[in-house]
């Protein structure tokens, strides 16, 4: 007998843990998908950031917010995370790409119009 845990003395070597091997490619799965959950949440958060950007710059509602995001992401080629970064960014005082800028002006216009 090795290795004493908490006072119990305990084998090694000699007996295998039945299914050790599906337990610990349970625990990576779920240390990977914890990993994807905190970085949805982040994600999320900055997005919402941005909607409240986009309604408070347009005066739109927040269903239209997302919606003008959405619109520049996809008239740029460029995913809403990034948009809604570089938006969250330039209130913070960092520049907005052209390409944004542009596409955002029109997002908006065309909002304001409906």
């Amino acid at each position: 007998m090795d290795n004493p845990l908490n006072g119990t003395p305990v084998r090694t070597g000699v007996h295998t843990v039945p299914g050790r091997e599906s337990l610990l490619t349970k625990i990576s799965d779920l240390q990977t998908e914890i990993g994807q959950l905190q970085e949805a949440i982040v994600s999320h958060t900055v997005i919402d950031h941005a909607i409240g950007v986009v309604i408070t710059l347009g005066g739109l509602r927040p269903d239209q917010g997302f919606e003008v995001l959405r619109e520049v992401s996809q008239h740029t080629n460029i995913k809403l995370r990034q948009i809604s970064e570089e938006l969250v960014n330039w209130v913070h005082g960092e520049q907005l790409p052209d390409e944004i800028r542009n596409a955002l002006d029109r997002a908006l216009a065309a909002a304001r119009s409906r």
